[in-house]
């Protein structure tokens, strides 16, 4: 069938397109579409199932002084339709591609166009004798016509109810993906400049602080670009409102500071201190995060120039976070992406930029690492991690459910919202890990079988340095991270406890017992105890809340437990009694324990000049003052004999494996001398007298400085456009 020319309306599938006002909508809302496009669709559709060659469509839509751009015009005039219409060409709907011939509109159309009375309808409607009905007849016409209007009703009430139903128990809405990306290792944090016409992201092995550089390309199908050239670690790009710069945060010792960088390359300057995850309002208006005091981050606004500083938004716990901030288009609200007092990711908060409402939770029941907002400010979307799976969800209003997108053991991370509101552009791929052992004699692999969970609690060596123990996770399950222990001499791991699911544990220095935290059903997290050989049941030995438990100098279970808005170190005896406050002032949080007890590592928050700042500290467990071990953020750890302590001060990247100086300690656990600020970062071995560098910033050393593990990591991950349902 042919559409002719002189239709007004032609519809196909959920879209209409109006030949005389050159719209296209779907479902009655415009697509944005430009002149192009528009005048190719309309050439398909008045052939609709009939081959159009390219020469026609040059004659009809490429004058002949552009013939030499044809080729690229029609192309990409093609690629902008089909994403319009969320086609493909590999299993197209509506435009199907004739390899060296032309294409073909597939798709069933209707003529919309109301019909117009002919000539001769108008002389028989003419012609035609007016008559008066009687009352009677009216009347029982009348009845007749309210009759089939409510049985009408009731068919369709009843076929949207079923509709309904069946629906609701249908499967998840198909989405397409379009790759945009294609690198060997990965890309993430992904933003959209306003006119969706740019893509930045980082190349790196992480969407939160990855090492690596910034890159650009033009949507779809431009080169990839890179902007810096430095070993920075950076997150939470935005474009400015014109589109011209990027603004991102990096971490320069203890603080967060915003820096901005040209679209069109050259060095980037600093932006703002103390500024993290900045957007803009407007040309006029910032929304940043700021530090107020230790670690203490939350979502303030300003202007360019400085002034009308204000405090929108600050998390009860004062150890907790507010990384991001998304404001809703009409700039009423913001989505907050936010870490709790513990360090863990937690439920998005939506914020009001405008009034005194409180924050809201929003999001599904995870750990929200990315979020954004449809243009039309209807929908929310959210990146979140559900059962240890990141996927992409949305939620149509702060009370309505929320509904999972995306599925499947690939994973999503980042999240940029494209202006046209149809599909989003997030990073997806995978990680795997494996557990790798250096020694006198070289370097080797061992299985892991599923992925090593060392960010939660790190790897151990047993005090034989023949047995090492990991949290694993396997790929394949929705439940937490066991407790695995693998045996050196003949590669064999086994599941110390299978089907217990732990978020942190310690083995005792004589390892017949674990101690260890899991969630309870109020999501809290609980200590048990439990003996390694499981000759009788784990013991639940504390109540609610405590963390990153270790076995103390006397046997007692040290625990980091928030008290209000503050952490305090405590401890318990290992039947549940004489609880108690372990130091007098608040910590931030516990990284690890020496092998003697004698020392605890944890991050505290401490007066320097006039600011409270997080530091990097070594706690003597049995009494004394805290020593500075690191001048900026670092996760000192100790060699399995106690004589070493190993200090990263080169971070590690998808390039280089990064370095650490291997600093002696001395009998009884002594610390030797240190810099009174901490060591700084790339600082040599003679910083400390008789220290060592190691070519590895994440290790698990071993009882000498050529015996050590590690967790190998390779990520995965591209970029690639989801289509929304």
């Amino acid at each position: 069938m042919a559409v002719l020319p002189t239709h007004e309306m032609v519809r196909f599938g959920l879209f209409e397109l109006d030949l005389k006002a050159a719209q296209l909508t779907k479902n009655g809302i415009r697509i944005r579409l430009s002149q192009q496009p528009l005048q190719l669709l309309s050439v398909l559709l008045e052939s609709p199932g009939e081959i159009v060659t390219r020469e026609q469509l040059r004659q009809r839509l490429w004058p002949s002084d552009v013939f030499i751009d044809f080729d690229h015009g029609l192309n990409k005039s093609i690629q902008k339709l089909r994403d319009a219409l969320g086609d493909s060409s590999d299993s197209p709907r509506y435009i199907e591609t004739i390899p060296r011939v032309g294409y073909r509109f597939i798709a069933p159309v209707k003529d919309e166009t109301p019909p117009v009375e002919s000539e001769a309808d108008a002389e028989i409607s003419q012609s035609t004798p007016n008559f008066i009905a009687s009352p009677a007849l009216v009347a029982g016409n009348q009845r007749v016509r309210w009759l089939l209007f409510a049985t009408g009703g009731l068919v369709v009430i009843a076929a949207i109810g079923i509709t309904i139903y069946f629906s609701s128990r249908a499967r998840p809405a198909v989405v397409n993906y379009t790759q945009l990306t294609d690198f060997t290792d990965s890309a993430s944090a992904p933003a959209v400049s306003p006119d969706s016409h740019i893509l930045a992201f980082i190349r790196g092995d992480s969407s939160f602080m990855p090492a690596g550089q910034i890159y650009v390309k033009m949507l779809p199908d431009g080169e990839a670009t890179p902007l810096t050239n430095d070993a920075q670690s950076r997150y939470g790009l935005a474009f400015s409102p014109d589109g011209s710069q990027i603004a991102y945060t990096v971490l320069e010792g203890s603080s967060f500071d915003t820096y901005i960088i040209s679209v069109l390359g050259g060095g980037p300057h600093l932006l703002l201190s103390n500024a993290a995850g900045l957007t803009w309002l407007d040309p006029y208006h910032l929304l940043f995060s700021r530090i107020r005091s230790g670690l203490h981050m939350g979502i303030v606004t300003e202007t360019v120039t400085g002034d009308d500083f204000r405090e929108l938004y600050f998390p009860p716990h004062e150890r907790a976070m507010a990384h991001y901030s998304f404001a809703s288009p009409d700039r009423k609200s913001a989505l907050v992406v936010e870490m709790n007092g513990q360090g863990d990711w937690t439920l998005c908060q939506l914020i009001s930029l405008v009034g005194e409402s409180a924050p809201k939770p929003v999001g599904p029941d995870g750990a929200c690492t990315a979020a954004g907002w449809s243009p039309d400010g209807l929908w929310m979307y959210f990146i979140a991690i559900v059962q240890g799976q990141s996927h992409l969800w949305r939620q149509r209003s702060p009370n309505s459910h929320p509904e999972q997108i995306t599925f499947g053991p690939s994973e999503e991370e980042g999240l940029a919202v494209e202006q046209d509101g149809r599909s989003v552009i997030s990073s997806i791929g995978a990680r795997e890990s494996s557990i790798w052992i250096h020694d006198a004699a070289g370097e080797r692999s061992l299985s892991s079988e599923g992925e090593i969970v060392a960010d939660l609690s790190p790897p151990s060596f047993g005090a034989d340095d023949k047995t090492l123990y990991y949290l694993l996770r396997h790929q394949d399950a929705n439940a937490g991270p066991e407790l695995w222990r693998l045996t050196l001499d003949t590669g064999k791991s086994e599941a110390v406890f299978p089907g217990t699911s732990m978020t942190s544990y310690d083995v005792s220095p004589d390892e017949k017992q674990v101690v260890y935290t899991n969630l309870g059903r109020d999501g809290r997290s609980q200590v048990w105890l439990a003996p390694m050989d499981r000759s009788s049941p784990a013991r639940k030995i504390g109540h609610s809340g405590e963390t990153t438990p270790y076995f103390g100098p006397q046997g007692q279970i040290l625990f980091r437990l928030a008290e209000g808005n503050v952490n305090y170190l405590e401890q318990i005896n290992q039947d549940g009694s004489g609880r108690s406050k372990v130091l007098p002032y608040p910590i931030s949080e516990v990284q690890s324990i020496s092998p003697g007890r004698r020392w605890l590592m944890a991050v505290a928050p401490f007066p320097e000049g006039n600011r409270i700042i997080p530091m990097v500290v070594a706690i003597p467990l049995g009494g004394g003052s805290p020593r500075r071990i690191c001048a900026s953020d670092c996760v000192p750890v100790w060699s399995s004999s106690g004589r070493f302590l190993f200090v990263p001060v080169e971070a590690s990247s998808q390039t280089t494996p990064g370095r650490s100086l291997a600093i002696p300690v001395g009998p009884g656990e002594t610390l030797p001398e240190l810099p009174p600020g901490g060591i700084q970062p790339l600082a040599e071995p003679s910083i400390v007298p008789g220290a060592r560098s190691i070519s590895r910033a994440e290790l698990v050393p071993g009882k000498d400085l050529s015996h050590y593990a590690y967790v190998k990591t390779a990520v995965h991950r591209n970029l690639y456009r989801i289509s929304l349902p």
